[in-house]
């Protein structure tokens, strides 16, 4: 079976690899942004899978994964994130994906869940699709709505503005706009301190 693999994160990418070369089916190409993918799908012959995740250089969320499921010739496309929310799989599942993989997930599921999809299947891992997604009981948060708390753990993993709009697919002024409620809301006057003042609470 050949396989791309696409992911920005060289210490996951080479694991990838090597788990999957290991098994002695595979012949995998990995790259490291989505522009390079594109370039070897357009030169290479048709993959039996393509990994892209979810989050990296060039992908734009799943504007990349529909883009790279339009290249078409036979290439079946999956998803695979650390990050990524339910609804973000099922939206992936819906616009055609192969399957969405967790980066949480075991190597052997992991070998298993990207043979199957490579035989033609669609994948998702039963226990993430059906996880209840449930705000932190923290009295910061509760002063907090949903985006202003994804944007504050943005902040908290040290994100820029632009890294936190990609994630949650919408504008870099929309993602300032949280930003200035946010610090009035949890007494912050920069990122710095709204960062600290959540881990300070515990709350991711």
């Amino acid at each position: 079976m050949k396989v791309l693999i696409a992911d920005d994160h060289d210490l996951l990418r080479d694991m990838l690899v090597q788990f999957l070369e290991n098994e002695g089916s595979f012949q995998t190409v990995a790259v490291g942004t989505f522009d390079e993918a594109a370039a070897r799908i357009e030169a290479d012959a048709p993959y039996d899978l393509i990994l892209l995740d979810y989050n990296m250089p060039g992908m734009n969320g799943l504007d990349g994964l529909k883009a790279a499921i339009a290249f078409g010739d036979g290439h079946r496309v999956a998803l695979m994130s650390g990050e990524a929310s339910k609804k973000i799989a099922e939206d992936a599942l819906k616009a055609g994906a192969a399957g969405f993989i967790p980066k949480s997930l075991p190597a052997k599921s992991l070998i298993n869940a990207i043979k199957f999809m490579a035989m033609g299947e669609q994948y998702a891992p039963i226990d993430f699709m059906t996880a209840i997604e449930k705000t932190p009981a923290n009295p910061l948060a509760d002063k907090l709505t949903e985006r202003e708390l994804q944007v504050l753990k943005g902040l908290t993993e040290g994100k820029s503005n632009k890294q936190i709009a990609r994630d949650l697919e919408i504008q870099e002024p929309t993602v300032k706009l949280h930003m200035k409620t946010l610090y009035r809301k949890v007494g912050a006057a920069n990122r710095t301190q709204a960062a600290m003042i959540a881990r300070e609470a515990g709350l991711f």
